[in-house]
């Protein structure tokens, strides 16, 4: 039998050679005969600078897996999405892609198969997919793996996150704020693997020009411990060293001293050292394949031909392209761990009635986090902000933990979630739009991974621009999640501090789901609790208190607490001064709004009528842009229609001149009111 470091040499060879395969090979795949210009592709495309290495990591700790003694899990994440046809390739050699799609199987037809159909490998794409092994963080979203490898290891007894990550990587200030940011609250097992090739994907990387007492000083001033391995020729020295750097590292996890296992090696090593008079080898010409036309240039060809033979096939491969030897050892040694299911079964808060929560903002939103917490699966993140936010009472806890840099907050959170629990997210909906990417990759990440059960995504987003500074005032993340048309999106704008507990109630326990709950911390107005359960199933309800009984000549739809206030104090007077019977209808979900094909909760063209009426003119208040409402609308409302919400204000000015310029008051609304009655009559 052979040992481990025989066994990852084969494994980490078959997977370069398979990746090598499916960015340039449509036939000939087991190189059964002298490769020639039919074999290739008319266009090779793909990444090739990070395999090698990544290969190498992903090889060690799958074998690793498959030999502990202990009760761990040691979960493998891809932080690169350049790193996709390494993915692909790791699967379909250890057979783990036959299993989700037979054609590829681990054998000569299925690598033929699979070749041929990248970079679009039926419907998995080029870059990593969490439908493969090491793919439970979408690579797309840059930077994010290391914070989201702490979120899904934190209190999780047994379960190591190995996060692989690159030099480039390193440089976004996600990454490098999450270095030191390990050390807040609680255990998480994370064993990062660094994969320093010298370059980012374009130029050189800070790490890759320090030297390994530099790398050991770095990451010490972080509070981590390193463990720097240097590859070069792929011996079995080399295997034996890093796979000893790993297991020190993994012990060292557990036993919570963060150690990080540094993998240095060239750019592109393994591949072709140059072309023509070019050298590839250690520069970023080996980002992607430097062999473009092995069709028509017989330099490109015999380059090809030469580097697919230095991977030794006839070693790995019998005729039929299954693994033998060693390599067949080591797939059935191989372990891949994933993070696990969503708990089948959830058992409601035991709340009591919801009146009980109190009628401010402070009393309301903490008590039901708390009834939550006391479930012990609920994490709470925010920026240095909970004090400033009102729930300073929750600051303290040890499921609540703050930190200055909203995307490492959010990646943690999703890592959290990611393995079955429940969160949130407390931040000032001004520096909300940093999240922007992350939540889109997060979004993109449960679509392709299907609907399966697991805690939603929640944010609360408190502090907004209507009673901020100048500095502080933009909904652009409502904005951007909304303009996504992803069903999983819900934006819910609660009229008061009680709804605002019953929208947090709802999210905690919903699943497959990104809710972003907008509700104001200097809130204490309440409303009649008697539409609650309407607004709450359906999202939105009239609210008979403020509207006629009859048919309205006018409906004004409030989303939001400011808007929601303003109503109140504006519709009397609407009633009163134009004569007319007036509707006001409380919007708790805006998505409501859109199309029912794309929204779940959104409104067929029978329920428009039944709570906007026949023909009357709609006059929408929001806490947010304008341009989002009518994006969900999209010319439905084929009646007088107009929107107040947020604008970019000129420059600063106190807060009732802000809501005046953007009509947000009662002059604004009887104003708006006016002209579209105006319009109907003209229309009429």
């Amino acid at each position: 039998m052979a040992d481990d470091a025989s066994l990852a040499d084969a494994l980490w060879r078959a997977i370069c050679y398979a990746s090598v395969c499916q960015l340039h090979l449509r036939d000939n795949v087991m190189l059964q005969q002298p490769l020639a210009a039919a074999h290739v592709k008319e266009h090779p495309s793909g990444h090739w600078g990070t395999v090698p290495g990544t290969a190498w990591a992903l090889s060690h700790i799958a074998l690793a897996a498959g030999t502990l003694e202990r009760d761990v899990d040691l979960v493998p994440l891809l932080g690169a999405g350049h790193a996709g046809v390494v993915q692909l390739s790791a699967a379909w050699v250890t057979g783990e892609l036959g299993k989700l799609r037979p054609d590829f199987a681990p054998d000569a037809d299925g690598l033929r198969h699979l070749s041929r159909s990248f970079p679009d490998a039926n419907g998995l794409g080029a870059e990593v997919t969490p439908a493969l092994p090491a793919g439970a963080f979408l690579g797309g979203r840059l930077g994010g793996c290391l914070p989201f490898a702490q979120g899904a290891a934190l209190d999780a007894p047994g379960r190591v996150v190995v996060p692989v990550i690159g030099d480039g990587e390193c440089e976004t200030p996600t990454t490098s704020a999450s270095w030191p940011a390990h050390r807040a609250p609680g255990r998480a097992a994370v064993l990062p693997v660094v994969h320093v090739n010298g370059f980012r994907m374009g130029g050189p990387s800070l790490l890759g020009g320090l030297d390994d007492s530099e790398l050991h000083a770095y990451f010490a001033g972080l509070g981590w411990g390193t463990k720097v391995v240097r590859v070069s020729t792929g011996s079995l020295d080399e295997h034996a060293d890093f796979h000893a750097a790993l297991w020190d590292a993994m012990e060292s996890a557990l036993e919570d001293r963060p150690t990080a296992v540094v993998l240095r090696c060239l750019k592109g090593w393994t591949g072709p050292s140059t072309l023509g008079d070019k050298t590839l080898l250690g520069t970023q010409a080996l980002h992607k394949t430097p062999l473009t036309d092995p069709r028509t240039d017989p330099e490109h060809l015999s380059l090809l031909a030469d580097w697919l033979a230095s991977y030794q096939p006839s070693q790995l491969f019998d005729e039929e392209g299954r693994g033998q030897g060693p390599l067949a050892e080591a797939v059935m040694q191989v372990r891949w761990c994933s993070l696990p299911p969503a708990p089948s079964t959830r058992q409601g808060v035991s709340a009591g009635p919801k009146e009980d929560r109190g009628v401010s903002f402070t009393s309301a939103v903490s008590q039901v986090v708390r009834e939550h917490a006391a479930r012990g699966d609920v994490l709470l993140v925010s920026p240095d902000e909970l004090h400033s936010n009102r729930l300073g009472g929750l600051a303290g806890e040890r499921w609540v933990h703050e930190l200055l840099a909203e995307e490492v907050l959010l990646e943690r959170l999703a890592g959290w979630t990611a393995s079955g629990r429940r969160g949130l997210l407390v931040s000032y909906e001004s520096f909300a739009p940093l999240l922007v990417s992350g939540l889109v990759g997060h979004i993109k990440q449960r679509r392709l991974d299907g609907a399966r059960g697991l805690p939603s995504l929640n944010l609360l987003l408190t502090s907004y621009g209507w009673n901020n500074v100048y500095t502080h005032g933009d909904p652009s993340l409502a904005t951007a999640l909304l303009g996504l048309v992803a069903p999983g999106v819900r934006v819910l704008t609660p009229a008061d501090p009680t709804r605002t507990a019953v929208a947090l109630d709802e999210a905690l326990d919903s699943v497959d789901r990104v809710n972003l709950v907008i509700a104001g911390k200097h809130s204490r107005t309440a409303h009649p609790m008697t539409t609650l359960a309407e607004e709450q199933s359906g999202g939105l309800a009239v609210w008979p208190h403020l509207s006629d009984d009859d048919e309205p000549d006018l409906v004004v739809v409030v989303a939001g607490d400011i808007p929601a206030a303003v109503a109140t104090q504006a519709v009397e007077r609407v009633r009163e001064r134009q004569g007319c019977r007036v509707r006001v209808v409380n919007l708790h979900d805006l998505t409501v709004l859109g199309p029912p094909h794309v929204w779940p909760r959104g409104l067929a063209d029978r329920e428009i009528e039944d709570y906007l009426g026949t023909n009357a003119p709609v006059l929408v208040l929001t806490l947010g842009h304008p341009a989002a409402v009518w994006g969900l609308l999209a010319g439905r409302l084929r009646r007088p229609t107009d929107v107040i919400g947020w604008q970019e204000p000129g420059g600063p000015m106190p807060q009732r001149d802000l809501a005046r310029t953007m009509g947000m008051d009662v002059a604004g609304v009887e104003q708006a009111a006016g002209r579209l009655l105006a319009c109907r009559e003209v229309v009429r």
